[in-house]
């Protein structure tokens, strides 16, 4: 696959590679127009920033005009928020601004940066799409960042779940737009549904003369010119591993209900590992010869669509996939009688998100909600065409080096690192490795006494909602008072996070409190030594844990983080094979004759073993999803039919 190439005609630039810069040199050239930009007025402010805007749509985004730019935005942040940019956060607005992902430490105000690309794109005439993980860091880093945009002339749009079509196109309007990446992309494909197949401009501008609601008016947004992605290694390749489906609800009868229930029957009936099996790395459902024998003895008593072969196996499927695989508590809550699917990787909920080809109603059926609408798939898009549809396309990340090979030949973004602020003071403490879950809890419980004792605040993470309120219970069966923030709470977020830096302070988060947290320390805490982060498992990608044990340590700050983890965690028990889960076992209890310090080696080259495994399934998974979309692209294409 050739690396992707962006080129945009108003500006004129193309880019296959790193640009050189002299970062001494931009940085003072930005420098030298500090005191003209502390001279200019209110409207002056406003007046300067329009003419730049011009200069920058007829030249293009030079250096030159660039450090101008970040002057005057600087200056306005200075004024309206009372945060200067530092001189990396400079560097790092250089490179959103060059079509780069700026690869920055947690905790060194990539928020901020953004404003400098996006203010100048902006100015210069380009709608801009900051796009983000999630709803809360969308309307948080709006509404944090307006006044800085205002300003300079600029009008600030947010896009969240639950706005109505007029809302979001005043939205999309705005010069600068904030929004979450699923909501961006659902938003291109109505838009693409409200177009249709083979409609051109002429046709389009013709139905504003004779129709009464043209579709052109109809649609949402103003197209995709400059997209700077917040956490782009979440949303470019996490996400990337499933597409994204339009769908359309279609009448509901009782008999699918009646359905899912006889299937569910069915399932309960059949035996792992003599009539199923289960692919726990490929989280898929395999029905073996005598599974398929004993659904055909069984259809027979059934009748109706049970008679039809396909049919009938694809509904044992979803059954055993729905009873085996999804996991209440874990895939998803049940909240108001519906079945709400939570983000693995963010920790939150996602509303109006459904699983296609009816496991969400077999779902719903099997925890005893009323089953929703059946939909139908309007239209679909994988992520890695989607962002490749933006004109001009930027990242900002923290954990960009493991995947950066990816991120070049996917979508053709290079990586530049930019260095810290101030020197990291985070200490990342040995690996404390159990044989059980058991054992595991009892550790982590200790240990945040032991740390309580101390009066440092403690941010414990976990991978599901169900294990955080686990440990809330252990933790309350102990007297240890503390907070819960996992999607049952996510009202609650903001003052959580606001006290989760305060002396003595105890979190329990599910990843919620990863990507995007920014908590901040009151001076004891940091006196005491700053946050704890514990991790109680590790994810399948190193770079998540990275995010959350960046909770700690920001900015020049003291931290500490490690993690305290068993052998009977998933990521052990799905991604690596018997045999190396033997040999943890046998390190565990010393049977291996091992120096200590070559046994806790050994024992964490296990878990990288399996976060390598399930890494490489993924990339897999994700390359498959792109090969697919192509293909069927190309196939379109053909027909007359194509995107």
């Amino acid at each position: 696959m050739t690396p992707y190439s962006r080129r945009f005609p108003e500006i004129g630039l193309r880019l296959h590679f790193v640009p050189r810069i002299s970062r001494r040199r931009f940085i003072a050239a930005v420098e030298s127009h500090a005191s003209w930009a502390s001279r200019l007025d209110k409207e002056q402010l406003r007046s300067e920033a329009r003419k730049l805007g011009d200069e920058m749509r007829r030249a293009g985004f030079t250096d030159a005009l660039a450090a101008r730019c970040f002057a005057l935005i600087r200056e306005a942040a200075d004024r309206t928020l009372g945060q200067r940019h530092f001189d990396v956060q400079l560097i790092g607005g250089w490179a959103l601004l060059h079509g780069l992902v700026a690869e920055m430490e947690t905790g060194e105000g990539k928020t901020l940066t953004a404003t400098l690309a996006a203010g100048a794109a902006a100015l210069a005439g380009l709608p801009v799409h900051v796009i983000t993980v999630n709803d809360y860091l969308a309307s948080r880093d709006a509404a944090l960042m307006a006044p800085i945009y205002q300003a300079i002339g600029l009008t600030v749009g947010v896009i969240v779940h639950g706005l109505d079509s007029d809302a979001r196109r005043a939205a999309y309007a705005a010069d600068v737009t904030y929004c979450s990446n699923k909501e961006v992309a659902f938003d291109y494909l109505r838009d693409r549904v409200v177009l249709g197949r083979g409609a051109n401009r002429i046709q389009l501008e013709l139905e504003r003369v004779y129709a009464a609601h043209p579709r052109l008016d109809r649609l949402l947004q103003r197209g995709l010119f400059f997209g700077i992605v917040d956490e782009a290694d979440s949303v470019l390749i996490d996400d990337a591993r499933t597409p994204l489906i339009l769908s359309g609800a279609r009448p509901n009868g009782s008999w699918e209900q009646q359905i899912c229930q006889t299937a569910l029957s069915l399932a309960s009936e059949m035996s792992l590992g003599r009539d199923f099996s289960i692919e726990g790395r490929d989280r898929s459902v395999v029905i073996l010869p005598a599974g398929l024998e004993k659904l055909s003895a069984l259809a027979k008593r059934i009748g109706g669509v049970w008679q039809r072969r396909r049919w009938r196996e694809e509904l044992l499927r979803q059954a055993l996939t729905a009873r085996h695989l999804f996991m209440r508590d874990k895939h998803y809550l049940v909240r108001g009688g519906r079945v709400q699917i939570i983000d693995e990787y963010a920790g939150r909920i996602m509303p109006d998100r459904s699983w296609e080809r009816g496991l969400h109603q077999m779902i719903e059926v099997k925890e005893g909600c009323s089953p929703t609408k059946g939909v139908d798939a309007l239209a679909r898009i994988s992520c890695q065409r989607f962002f490749r549809r933006y004109r001009w396309l930027a990242g900002m990340t923290g954990t960009a080096r493991e995947v950066k090979r990816e991120l070049w030949r996917v979508y053709g973004l290079a990586t530049l690192r930019v260095p810290t602020h101030r020197p990291s003071k985070r200490r990342r403490l040995p690996n404390r490795i159990f044989g059980s879950q058991e054992e595991k809890w009892t550790a982590v419980v200790e240990r945040v006494a032991e740390l309580h004792a101390s009066g440092r605040p403690i941010l414990v993470g976990t991978r599901s909602l169900k294990a955080s309120e686990t440990l809330s219970g252990l933790l309350a069966a102990n007297n240890l008072a503390h907070e819960l923030l996992n999607a049952r709470q996510d009202a609650e977020e903001a003052r959580i996070i606001a006290k989760a830096g305060q002396k003595g302070r105890i979190t329990v988060a599910t990843n919620m409190a990863g990507r995007g947290t920014d908590i901040q320390l009151d001076a004891e805490a940091l006196r005491l030594g700053g946050l704890h982060v514990i991790a109680t498992e590790l994810h399948d990608a190193r770079r998540i844990d990275r995010q959350l044990f960046g909770r700690c340590g920001r900015q020049g700050d003291p931290g500490t983080c490690e993690a305290i983890v068993s052998l009977e965690d998933e990521l052990v028990q799905v991604y690596l094979n018997g045999f190396w889960q033997m040999v943890g076992r046998c390190l565990i209890h010393r049977l291996v004759p091992l120096f200590p310090t070559g046994r806790e080696r050994v024992l964490t080259l296990i878990f990288r073993m399996a976060q390598r495994s399930a890494e490489r399934l993924h990339r897999r998974m994700r390359h498959d999803v792109l090969k697919f979309e192509e293909q069927l692209d190309s196939t379109l294409a053909f027909s007359g039919a194509s995107d």
